[in-house]
């Protein structure tokens, strides 16, 4: 994955890029995706350049998510076709992520909107997932 050396979220922020803003406060800019997976999908992006969650604080992770909820709210009472909303953020290159700062994608989705969500699930036993949960809580500490 190539990082870019100007971030494009900030040169949005700053007003030296265009952008089809929907939603903005002191905190965080919600804009129209360049490249949507449907039409309405938007982009929640906090003000403060953070590459990824972990570099989030919790104020700006609460203003994310609220802003994420009052998005999906607007976009099915918008007109545009929304019969239920796909929250999505990749951290990290592994998860996908292509642009190095914190974004919220807010998708709307509808019955033949062409989004595909694959992935191999498997079902792993319960002594497994509480040797997992152990080592999650153990790393919270």
């Amino acid at each position: 994955m190539i990082r870019m050396r100007v971030c494009p979220f900030c040169e949005i922020i700053a007003g030296r890029a265009e952008a089809s803003v929907v939603y903005d406060d002191d905190t965080v800019v919600a804009i129209l995706d360049l490249n949507p997976a449907t039409v309405g999908h938007v982009l929640v992006i906090p003000r403060v350049h953070v590459a990824g969650l972990a570099d989030a604080d919790d104020a700006v992770g609460a203003a994310i998510w609220r802003t994420a909820r009052r998005v999906s709210v607007a976009l099915r009472a918008s007109g545009l076709r929304c019969d239920g909303v796909r929250l999505s953020l990749a951290d990290g290159e592994a998860a996908g992520q292509d642009v190095f700062h914190l974004h919220l994608h807010v998708v709307p989705r509808y019955p033949g909107d062409g989004v595909v969500v694959t992935a191999d699930w498997k079902k792993r036993s319960r002594e497994l997932l509480d040797q997992d949960a152990a080592l999650i809580r153990e790393a919270l500490t």
